[in-house]
């Protein structure tokens, strides 16, 4: 008689509990390579207690502003903590990183300033008509 096989740890239903992150979120998580888990013969996920962890450290990574693929090229750094070169790649991605929100930033920021200018043309817009018009009725 065969024995199904058992697993320990906790059912995406546990981590996702103890993490706040939903199990949609953790699959997607597991389908880019961030989480992995092992599987039942029923074919449940079971996670290890250092995945409550290691989604921590996702969350902070997406919190970032990174994107997945990003966050693939940074996390063999803690995988692999002692390795100068996986270290220095991983530096590496987050300063493009880093200069690409910095692009983003001006970005906003030049379209923030054009927004500006045009909230103070309206505003000078409305004060003249404010002085000089009698309101229009709007029909419904």
């Amino acid at each position: 008689m065969e024995h199904a096989r058992r697993l320990s740890g906790m059912r995406i239903g546990e981590l996702s509990k103890r993490t706040g992150v939903s199990p949609r979120s953790l699959r997607y998580y597991e389908e880019q390579g961030l989480l992995t888990s092992s599987r039942s013969d029923a074919g449940q996920r079971h996670y290890s207690d250092a995945a409550v962890q290691r989604v921590s450290l996702i969350r902070q990574l997406f919190d970032a502003g990174m994107s997945s693929r990003m966050i693939t090229t940074v996390l063999p750094c803690v995988d692999v903590p002692g390795d100068l070169g996986v270290a220095e790649e991983t530096f590496t991605a987050m300063m493009r990183e880093r200069d690409r929100i910095d692009t983003d930033i001006a970005h906003l920021i030049e379209a923030r300033d054009a927004l500006d200018v045009l909230i103070k043309a309206n505003s000078r817009h409305r004060a003249e008509l404010s002085t000089t018009a009698e309101p229009v009725a709007r029909s419904a």
